[in-house]
């Protein structure tokens, strides 16, 4: 059994920040691979970034240079740092653990309960 649980999401204006975090525990061994996936509304859910247990991270396009991805390994969490929001990043936001064999574009994997984030322009 995995479970994910979120926590960090709100309401913010455009240009701030918001951190969002994500413990994972149970048989989580085989799944090296943790991310951050957005459902806007209306819209399918999409990968926001996501990182290896190596450390490497992978981001979309719009997260690039403002979005940052981290985890502890040693205490199986997984942060997304969020500056300069915009109102197009408002969605509800998933953390994701799968093996890094299956990519990140698939649904796919264990998700969380998922936390709202709100960007007012």
């Amino acid at each position: 059994q995995v479970q994910l649980v979120e926590s960090g999401g709100g309401l913010v204006q455009a240009g701030g920040s918001l951190r969002l975090s994500c413990l994972a525990s149970g048989s989580i061994f085989s799944l090296d691979a943790m991310g951050w996936y957005r459902q806007a509304p209306g819209k399918q859910r999409e990968m926001v970034a996501g990182i290896t247990r190596a450390g490497n991270p992978n981001y979309a396009d719009g997260a690039k240079g403002r979005f940052t991805i981290s985890r502890d390994n040693a205490k199986n969490t997984v942060d997304l740092q969020m500056n300069s929001l915009k109102p197009e990043d408002t969605g509800v936001y998933y953390c994701n653990l799968r093996p890094i064999t299956m990519g990140w574009g698939r649904e796919y994997g264990y998700w969380g309960q998922g936390t709202q984030v709100t960007v007012s322009s």
